[in-house]
């Protein structure tokens, strides 16, 4: 395993473990079968684990972690905490379900520009008094887009970037692929941490992975790369590309036919809701029900946690 500084703290996997394809939202498997394939990546050396509020899954992390030296991991989570008492809801939230004294990451999630980030300036402004007691290590934002990369630029609060990248650029909401990347240049040489995510935009690349992986491993600005990963074999090969740059044959037939796409029911109310979330516009309303443009969809999964009815999943 390769590992990286995340500022004071070392010895941090480069790759990190993205805990959303452990929800309820991506995979409906046991608790213990989601905890065994974090302990299976901890042994093989990944010891960086990405989650948040959306994901509903601080339980499998806690029983991940209570067995484990909590120093020598680090976890990461992220809200939509707007005002001071949504983002004392939010630490809580994560405290006590992880049963963790602290936070080594906390951001705030699907941030578009900085309007949007002073917009949430009052929780901003209660994770810096967290950030002071300790309870946060550090502080930053996740996005979809260029401009949030941009306007991080503006707030000394933000040490930590957490953007959508990938070669094709798929996802990416307002440019592309060079446009993300003369951001984040800038944001690294003005001293910000930067993890990538949607490596594989989503589902799209992964016929061309070990492609896809290569290209991003290989930018010198991108600190971190966190990939969702739900079976042993997806975190072989995951380990595989970053260790030896190619996947052994035995690993590489094991995942070649995994392909995962975005299913909604046949009852789908069609109330709309999903629709509104999708910032890709991947989603519409077609004859009283949801459809997707698979072309369009980066698997991101938000979309399902709009849906009451639990009619929207990623198998």
């Amino acid at each position: 395993m390769k590992y990286i500084n995340l500022f004071e703290k070392k010895n941090v996997s480069r790759l990190c473990y993205g805990t959303l394809s452990l929800s309820s939202l991506q995979n409906l498997d046991t608790v213990e079968n989601k905890v065994r394939l974090l302990n299976y990546a901890y042994e093989k050396g990944i010891n960086f684990f990405d989650t948040a509020q959306l994901y509903d899954n601080y339980n499998i992390l806690k029983e991940f972690i209570k067995h484990k030296d909590r120093d020598k991991l680090v976890i990461a989570s992220k809200s939509y905490a707007y005002d001071k008492n949504t983002a004392e809801y939010s630490i809580n939230k994560a405290l006590k379900e992880m049963n963790t004294d602290y936070l080594d990451i906390f951001m705030l999630h699907e941030q578009d520009n900085g309007n949007n980030f002073l917009g949430h300036y009052k929780a901003v402004e209660r994770f810096m008094k967290y950030k002071e007691q300790g309870i946060i290590k550090y502080f930053g934002i996740s996005t979809h887009r260029v401009e949030a990369v941009k306007d991080s630029l503006k707030f000394k609060e933000i040490e930590i970037i957490f953007p959508l990248i990938n070669y094709k650029g798929i996802g990416i909401q307002d440019g592309t692929f060079e446009d993300m990347t003369e951001a984040l240049k800038e944001a690294k040489e003005n001293n910000k941490f930067i993890m990538a995510m949607k490596i594989y935009g989503g589902g799209h690349l992964i016929k061309e992975a070990e492609k896809a992986f290569k290209y991003i491993d290989s930018l010198n600005y991108v600190d971190s790369i966190a990939i969702g990963m739900s079976t042993v074999e997806e975190i072989d090969a995951n380990i595989s590309y970053l260790e030896n740059n190619e996947l052994n044959i035995n690993i590489k037939n094991k995942i070649k036919n995994q392909n995962r796409t975005l299913v909604i029911e046949e009852w789908c109310a069609g109330c709309g809701k999903c629709v509104k979330k999708c910032k890709q516009n991947a989603l519409a309303i077609v004859d009283g029900k949801c459809a997707v443009d698979m072309e369009k969809c980066v698997l991101c999964s938000y979309c399902a946690g709009e849906c009451a009815g639990f009619y929207i999943k990623i198998v």
